[in-house]
């Protein structure tokens, strides 16, 4: 359909530019290409995230908003000063909804597209629920993570160098005590054969019990 054949556009688009990019990564080649970032990926990633909400939403049964992050770095604290991300990152969470509540992630580069889900920077109640997720259903989580042909990402707060005080030194899921976030990513394959809302939609649909589990951690 029109949609996806553009959207398949838009991405093979974004990596091309994008690889350029890595290599003048620099203002004065960035400039005069402004325009066609924003003709050929930040326009076409509007429709698309705005699609993607409606799709999301009927997921969860809880209505999304999309935010398109910034091309635009910002290097004030980094010792990277590059001016430029050399991707296209997207992110749905629920409207209004509470605090640590998991998300969904897609993400565009030369190296490939991903979806990913999951929370960061889970803090007071939140982390207490889970490390208890962790302690009860690690199993569970991993295996839906697994099942999903995911990996554990480092995203967000570091970790705790320690297994938290009140759990065992040896927790079969130690290291997952010892982190202040989950977030699940896996390869988006066949978009460019298969229609790229739908492969991008039925992607999180596989990764939806790791979501759900996560969802448990609300408050």
């Amino acid at each position: 359909m029109a949609e996806e054949d553009g959207f398949v556009r838009m991405i093979a688009d974004a990596q091309a530019f994008f690889g350029k990019l890595r290599k003048n990564n620099r203002k004065d080649w960035f400039d005069p290409r402004k325009e066609a970032y924003r003709e050929t990926i930040l326009k076409p990633a509007e429709l698309f995230s705005t699609l993607m909400e409606e799709e999301l939403s009927k997921l969860t049964g809880a209505g999304q908003v999309g935010k398109i992050f910034r091309i635009y770095r910002d290097v004030r604290f980094s010792k990277d000063k590059t001016p430029y991300n050399a991707h296209l990152h997207i992110l749905w969470s629920e409207a209004g909804g509470a605090p640590h509540m998991p998300a969904f992630f897609f993400a565009a580069d030369p190296d490939g597209v991903r979806a990913a889900v999951g929370a960061v920077g889970y803090k007071g109640e939140a982390l207490t629920r889970y490390r208890k997720l962790i302690d009860g259903r690690g199993d569970d989580l991993v295996a839906a993570m697994e099942a999903a042909e995911a990996w554990l990402i480092d995203f967000g707060a570091e970790p705790l160098k320690r297994v938290p005080s009140g759990f065992d030194p040896d927790h079969a899921h130690a290291e997952l005590l010892k982190r202040k976030g989950f977030v699940a990513m896996t390869d988006v394959t066949d978009w460019r054969s298969g229609g790229v809302i739908e492969t991008v939609r039925d992607t999180y649909k596989t990764l939806m019990p790791v979501y759900r589990m996560l969802a448990e951690v609300v408050p």
